[in-house]
């Protein structure tokens, strides 16, 4: 991992319009496909950065799309591409760069999720045949991620006598964050006493502890650091990356709902810290992959922000609001901007980083930690200026 220490920076980033069909689809209307989405993103991705695509001889698409057919609506030929989804797209990008496989890497992601109805839960889920949790937990009708991680947060509850108040306060920050976000769709700000009003979804998961669903697009250009230093007058630096796997019993999310994803993030913690020189108190804004609220205590505590059952305390004392501690899901993350399975959090990342966030900027920011655990994977992503 010390061979990608600021190999690469960000020099350009862009979304599709996620207010405007979020409005649409519940209208009844049917905006664009998966590939029109990425195709709206990369667009604003390009202006972003000032280049043209005749600039970009690497292209990574998220796994909601066909590497091929998405090179052919974007009308790229590139000598180098792949297939991964947000976080690991970064990583895999610097790697092609280190490498010498490219100079110039487009990340593009597009979902139409919410139009065409797709279900993450329930016995027809989407992903239920790859990852088999939903298959190894039917018998006992959890046939849905919302379960497994009800299950999971009341297992941590038992254990280190965390509230389900204190869990509440990952929505709260996070709409804290998306208010003040023209781009989230969910700008209402709630307290505590609204989330603890919600309903359940699944005990003890209520509402607000559940990501949206909804449509959009993401994209990314990451460029070889000497070149972006040229190509963009504000290049944001990857200053580290770090990756563990736990795969026994990954396939039935047995390493979630035993140790937390704990020795992953901890082993990934260690490589991405050892590697930038870099520590957690050297961190101005922690972003999570959220698609449950349930993710940021488990991840405060595996990257040692905080103390191992300290979570419940350190959001309520310390803070993860704008004006907490350590700010956390600054844009709303899942649960409030948009679900675009981790790759909105890059774009906050490199937004707070070029202090281009209105009235939810974290001063002086100069490093973000963004990290993602899914199925038995904890992969982190250090930037910085």
């Amino acid at each position: 991992m010390r061979s990608l220490k600021r190999v690469a920076a960000v020099i350009g980033v862009g979304h599709s319009d996620w207010v405007g069909d979020w409005q649409r689809v519940r209208a009844g209307e049917r905006p664009g496909d998966c590939y029109a989405y990425g195709a709206a993103a990369f667009r604003n991705a390009l202006a972003d950065a000032n280049i043209t695509r005749d600039r970009i001889d690497g292209l990574i698409v998220g796994p909601t799309t066909a590497y091929e057919r998405m090179a052919e609506v974007l009308h790229m030929n590139v000598r180098w591409g792949d297939q991964a989804d947000a976080v690991l797209s970064v990583v895999q990008a610097c790697m092609a760069i280190e490498s010498g496989m490219a100079d110039v890497v487009a990340l593009v992601y597009g979902n139409d999720q919410r139009s065409v109805g797709t279900q993450y839960g329930g016995p027809q889920a989407m992903g239920g045949d790859l990852f088999l949790s939903y298959i190894y937990h039917a018998p006992w009708g959890m046939t849905s991620q919302g379960a497994l991680y009800a299950l999971t947060f009341r297992r941590y509850a038992e254990q280190y006598g965390i509230s389900e108040r204190d869990l509440g306060h990952v929505a709260v920050a996070q709409r804290q964050g998306s208010a003040r976000n023209p781009d989230a769709i969910m700008r209402k700000e709630i307290t505590l006493d609204d989330y603890m009003a919600a309903p359940y979804i699944t005990e003890p998961l209520r509402l607000f502890d559940y990501c949206l669903i909804n449509d959009g697009g993401v994209a990314l250009i990451i460029a070889e650091a000497e070149l972006a230093k040229k190509l963009s007058p504000k290049p944001v630096h990857i200053e580290a990356v770090g990756r563990y796997d736990l795969n026994e019993g990954a396939t039935s999310l047995e390493p979630r709902l035993t140790e937390f994803y704990r020795p992953a993030q901890q082993a990934a913690a260690e490589q991405v810290f050892g590697s930038s020189g870099l520590e957690s108190r050297d961190i101005d804004v922690l972003q999570v992959y959220d698609s449950f609220s349930v993710h940021i205590p488990l991840a405060l505590e595996g990257y040692g922000y905080c103390k191992v059952g300290e979570a419940g305390k350190f959001m309520r004392e310390a803070g993860i609001g704008l004006g907490g501690k350590l700010p956390t899901n600054t844009s709303g993350g899942h649960l409030s901007e948009s679900y675009m399975q981790g790759w909105n959090h890059q774009i906050e990342c490199v937004r707070q980083l070029r202090g281009e966030c209105g009235e939810r900027q974290i001063a002086d920011c100069r490093r973000v930690h963004y990290t993602s655990d899914v199925a038995g994977k904890a992969v982190s992503v250090i930037y910085g200026v």
